[in-house]
């Protein structure tokens, strides 16, 4: 099988590629390299996939290279942190429609004269943005009130875009929301702006890569955005591969909708003691809570029983081991003045 991959370059696609490769599909990632630049991966003198460089709203270009694939992933997004949807809130939706109509419009004509099978769109727990139902089932995007940012209320009309394409068109989808992604690979972003954090001044980034720069940069007491009693389901990029890989093979996925996480929940100021106990383990922990960012989302907390139950997916990486690997290579990054 050949899958199409949009924003291929990004940082859960990077494990996402790395999957399928190893079982058995063919590739064809499409990028142009607009948020990391570009990015050498493990994979990439890999016979079984080609990597196009250019610009998913040309529709003409996706349609022409999606002719021979049996699924495209529409993952291609402007992303970034809670303060990066607010610094950029009309730029990311604007650009963010721009690129669903060019995907959805390619997979469209894709279904109907040629091969394509079904499209797998990643969405994200941002939908989720203004619930008060914990653990949020699949579903609840229609009962609780729209997202406060763009980039939420953008990933909704994503997901409606799926909705319609099937309605009109018949174009089966399945819709993926990957929450709180951790791992390798997560980068300063080109055109990243840079906000102070005590002594450190950090990109507007994700709360994992930033608490153990700043912990590598030797910041003491650490400082942490709000009380710490954020909540999330920090999950390791490996299992939403496998888990979005289900959602491409598994047939009862078909216009279906999943949640993907861990199950465990961790607050911020939990996953501020894990990291300084692994980079300072002889260190008294001290924490310094900031004023918090004002459109922060204080609890993110997904109901994974679905994914489960229907897929068969768990995720399995603990958070300690995920750091295990993340710690090393973001002390790399920092050491060589990347971030």
């Amino acid at each position: 099988m050949k899958i199409m991959i949009t924003g291929s370059e990004g940082f859960i696609c990077g494990y996402l590629v790395e999957n399928l490769l190893k079982n058995g599909y063919q590739v064809i990632g499409v990028d142009n390299f607009s948020k990391y630049g570009e990015i050498r991966r493990s994979y990439s003198d890999n016979p079984n996939y080609t990597l196009i460089q250019g610009d998913v709203c040309d529709t003409d270009l996706l349609s022409e290279h999606l002719k021979d694939c049996d699924h495209l992933v529409a993952a291609a997004a402007k992303i970034g942190g809670i303060s990066y949807f607010h610094e950029y809130a009309y730029d990311l939706m604007a650009e963010n429609e721009r690129i669903m109509a060019s995907t959805f419009d390619a997979a469209i004509k894709a279904h109907k004269e040629n091969k394509l099978q079904k499209i797998t769109v990643l969405s994200s727990s941002m939908v989720y943005e203004n619930t008060n139902t914990y653990p949020t089932p699949e579903g609840d995007e229609l009962l609780s009130p729209p997202p406060f940012s763009t980039y939420g209320f953008q990933k909704l009309a994503t997901e409606y875009f799926a909705k319609g394409a099937w309605e009109q068109y018949k174009l089966p989808f399945t819709i993926a929301r990957p929450f709180n992604c951790i791992g390798v690979g997560e980068g300063r972003a080109l055109g990243d702006v840079e906000i102070k954090s005590g002594n450190v001044k950090l990109a507007m980034s994700h709360v994992v890569p930033d608490i153990i720069q700043k912990v590598v940069k030797g910041q003491d007491p650490l400082h942490i955005l709000g009380d710490g009693d954020q909540i999330r389901h920090y999950t390791y990029g490996g299992d939403l591969a496998e888990g979005i890989r289900l959602c491409i093979e598994h047939p009862k996925a078909i216009n279906n909708d999943f949640n993907l996480s861990t199950a465990k929940a961790t607050s911020v100021m939990e996953l501020a003691r894990i990291i300084w106990d692994k980079i300072n383990p002889e260190k008294e922990f001290n924490v310094v809570c900031d004023d918090p960012f004002t459109h922060d989302v204080q609890k993110r907390s997904p109901d994974v029983s679905k994914a489960k139950k229907v897929l068969g997916f768990e995720a399995t990486s603990s958070l300690e081991d995920s750091l295990d690997e993340i710690v090393p290579w973001v002390t790399d990054q920092v050491e060589k003045g990347l971030i």
